[in-house]
């Protein structure tokens, strides 16, 4: 029979997520600020957005989504991303840190989507291990959440691939374009599992 004593414990602290800059081979990921709608609205192509719950199409619609982006983080809950390719500085999507507790030292990583170039490469890899590594290493959380639709088996390949694991579908999760009505795939990374996931995903990066 379990006790109190026998359950994992952890500190107390509060989690503070501040501004910063990740740095990898291929990709830099630098805080999200408003001079960067332009070169992300180059980016955009509806096939991107297939299953995001929104589809961004214009400067003023990044614009708009960058400063939705910045209030969160204002607030505490979000840290967004701007992704860059590091030797060329080419715009290649955005990523960000969202779902932010506090007292519990958990987040999610999210709201990902990169241009079609970046597909099939390491950037999404390299990205996913920076933030990893940074949620884990650096900001001591005890738990990184991943979610996705269900129906978007690129996206669940990839994040089974870097070891998450699945913990299951939320049936009607989420109300996204046109009122479609969305089931969520939700994966998660624990800190203690981060060791073998990091050598899962220093292992892929090694090959690519």
């Amino acid at each position: 029979m379990s006790t109190d004593t026998e359950l994992p414990r952890r500190a107390l602290i509060p989690l503070v997520v501040p501004p910063v800059t990740l740095e990898g081979r291929s990709v830099r990921l630098e805080p999200l600020r408003p001079e960067h709608a332009a070169p992300l609205a180059s980016l955009c192509e509806d096939e991107i957005f297939e299953f995001t719950s929104v589809a961004l199409r214009t400067q003023e619609d990044l614009a708009a989504y960058i400063a939705g982006a910045l209030e969160a983080a204002g607030q505490g809950t979000e840290q967004p991303f701007f992704i860059r390719d590091r030797e060329t500085g080419a715009p290649l999507g955005s990523t960000r840190y969202l779902a932010i507790s506090r007292h519990d030292r958990t987040l999610e990583i999210g709201y990902t989507w990169l241009a079609q170039r970046a597909w099939r490469t390491r950037v999404n890899t390299e990205c996913k291990f920076l933030l990893l590594r940074h949620a884990f290493e650096q900001l001591q959380v005890m738990r990184v959440q991943l979610k996705t639709d269900r129906r978007n088996a690129r996206s669940r390949a990839a994040i089974e691939r870097m070891g998450a694991k699945f913990e299951g579908i939320l049936r009607n999760n989420m109300l996204v374009r046109d009122g479609v009505v969305r089931d969520s795939a939700y994966y998660s990374v624990i800190d203690t599992e981060w060791p073998e996931v990091k050598a899962r995903l220093e292992e892929r990066l090694a090959r690519e």
